[in-house]
């Protein structure tokens, strides 16, 4: 393999039912900062996204608006609906033919199942469910008696249930592979009048035993909220004491407009649904305003919401590592303070009306 041969930033822009999703936007944007420090003659590397499926080419001006120089369409039937073989073969082929040097996933439901698949097929290695991309030095410090690669992908993850942070490089293959955790990311502000390059790729899919057929698909509601997107979090967590007390963190949530969320160990306890869960084993949030009601402030449950816009802590324990993250804190007890602030915040909102 002659890593040479391998240029760009790549990412997998998935779709469901014709509809990207928005981890394509923020890989794209990710992607685009990690192309300005591989600069390919001087100028910053292109940014390529992958779209695959059928009757899906529509989609192409959308990644362009949000960044990508360049959309490969793979259109085919066999990749109306999502089935791990076609799929596979699809990203693979495209890979073995344009030689990505990154190539960059959504670690959805869908990309978790994608990326290994495809890794193994090209014969790299991949990291799953980064937290951070960066290009720099692998080994990051040097050692005596081994070569310090540079301009490598730093791909770093929590591990061992979330209680270590790895750094981890991929030096002697290509591309270098990584699924990236919806959320982390930024996605570019969209910009209508930058067009990609649309690049029509026939994968040459040929159905084999791997094929499998979808016999019913049925579409669950959601029966929770979705608090990536929520503006205001009144997030709880093992502090509040009880699945009942969280009655007061819902006053507060209704009160204000939020959506109420939690930590690892009220998912722990059974009080709330992993859905609502903050933190590395969770999900990464970056509302307007946070409130960490109850939690101490592990580092696990910090990485999930410190990008936050505005955080506040309510915690008995003045010494609760929360508080070095917190931009306003206050010591005492929530079941005091937390309905003082629901009924301070209703007076001023009807005096307001």
């Amino acid at each position: 393999m002659s890593l040479d041969e391998y240029k760009g930033v790549y990412i997998f822009a998935q779709q469901v039912d014709g509809k990207l999703g928005s981890i394509a936007f923020e890989l794209i944007g990710k992607a685009k900062e990690l192309a300005k420090q591989l600069t390919d003659g001087g100028r910053p590397s292109d940014v390529t996204a992958v779209l695959l499926g059928s009757g899906i080419k529509g989609l192409a001006d959308e990644l362009g608006a949000y960044g990508a120089d360049k959309v490969i369409v793979v259109d085919d039937p066999k990749l109306e609906k999502y089935r791990t073989e076609p799929y596979a073969q699809a990203l693979a082929a495209v890979i073995n033919e344009c030689k990505p040097e990154i190539m960059l996933v959504g670690a959805t439901a869908i990309g978790r199942d994608l990326g290994p698949t495809v890794s193994a097929r090209v014969a790299t290695g991949l990291t799953a469910d980064c937290t951070s991309l960066d290009i720099g030095d692998f080994p990051l410090e040097a050692k005596e008696g081994q070569e310090q690669k540079h301009n490598q992908l730093l791909m770093t993850r929590p591990a061992f249930g979330g209680n270590t942070i790895a750094t981890i490089a991929c030096p002697d293959n290509r591309p270098q592979m990584a699924t990236v955790r919806p959320g982390v990311m930024v996605k570019l502000p969209k910009d209508t009048s930058h067009k990609a390059e649309v690049i029509d790729f026939d994968a040459h899919l040929e159905e084999n035993s791997r094929y499998v057929e979808i016999l019913e698909e049925v579409k669950n509601v959601a029966k929770v909220v979705d608090i990536m997107e929520a503006k205001i979090l009144v997030s709880g967590g093992r502090g509040v004491g009880s699945p009942e007390n969280f009655k007061i963190l819902e006053d507060l949530a209704d009160a204000i407009g939020g959506t109420v969320s939690c930590s690892r160990a009220v998912v722990d306890n059974g009080w709330k649904p992993k859905d609502l869960q903050v933190g590395q084993t969770g999900k990464t949030v970056r509302p307007n305003v946070y409130f960490a009601i109850g939690i101490s402030g592990a580092i696990q449950h910090v990485a999930g919401m410190e990008e936050s816009d505005i955080i506040i802590a309510i915690n008995k324990d003045e010494t609760a590592p929360i508080f070095e993250v917190a931009d306003y804190g206050i010591v005492g007890d929530l079941n005091k303070i937390v309905p003082m602030l629901t009924e301070e915040l209703k007076a001023k909102k009807a005096a307001a009306e």
